[in-house]
């Protein structure tokens, strides 16, 4: 579990937290919450970081251990046939998606930890980059679950992803998207500049590179060379930049 020192949320949003066995929402909570959306989305769970050899076999076994599967679709290259690394399973209620989605996201499945969350497939919802949020400077022992772990604590999570490299390694940055913006807007400003396992972490709203590139303005200069003594704690230096960034 990541080490954090950060304050506590608000009453009213920890009220709001329902948690289940692996980070995610109880199933009562995940159904009540998908009430009046579209039950494909409620029926459906995306399975990601799969391995490239896996079977659709293996996986439909997975998940019949814990509810009714009606069908797993894992993509594959059309030339190579093997996996792209993510599938789709299908369920007949919200309640089975709900427990799969309890019980087995983060399970190791073949040595290698699967990512479970609900399916849209709608292009729009991923394009908007609403509720998304960037975290940066990550230690490399935070995998997927220990970041959903600490970030959950501000609302309903989405989706959560550490990147990795090939060896799936931590690179050191991760992505989370929450269910309302307001709660992204609560992690940012609770975890922003704070200690996860002895390293200061930078939150900020997810840019995409095109967004970054007109957010720059070239004229302005903004670099500022630092140089450190020993005898100064970088935690106060840190904690004064973020300070005046603030203003």
């Amino acid at each position: 579990m990541v080490q954090v020192q950060v304050p506590l949320p608000p009453p009213q949003q920890q009220q709001q937290q329902i948690g289940g066995a692996n980070g995610s929402p109880t199933v009562q909570a995940a159904c009540a919450g998908a009430a009046g959306a579209n039950q494909f989305l409620t029926t459906s769970l995306y399975v990601g970081d799969l391995e490239v050899n896996l079977m659709d076999n293996q996986l439909y076994d997975l998940f019949s251990q814990v509810a009714q599967v009606v069908s797993v679709r894992v993509y594959r290259d059309i030339t190579t046939s093997r996996s792209l690394g993510y599938a789709y399973v299908n369920f007949n209620s919200p309640m089975d998606a709900a427990r799969a989605l309890e019980m087995l996201n983060y399970t190791p499945f073949n040595k290698k930890p699967i990512r479970i969350m609900y399916s849209n497939r709608d292009p729009s919802a991923h394009r908007s980059g609403a509720a998304n949020i960037f975290i940066n400077n990550l230690d490399k022992g935070i995998n997927n679950k220990a970041l959903h772990d600490t970030f959950s604590a501000f609302g309903n999570i989405l989706s959560c992803k550490v990147v990795t490299d090939p060896s799936g390694q931590s690179k050191g940055y991760g992505f989370v998207q929450y269910e309302q913006e307001e709660a992204a807007e609560i992690a940012i400003n609770k975890l922003n500049g704070m200690l996860l396992n002895e390293k200061l972490v930078i939150v900020g709203p997810f840019l995409r590179k095109q967004e970054r590139d007109n957010s720059v303005n070239k004229s302005v200069f903004s670099n500022v060379f630092v140089k450190i003594s020993r005898k100064l704690q970088l935690k106060k230096i840190w904690k004064k930049f973020l300070a005046n960034m603030k203003r």
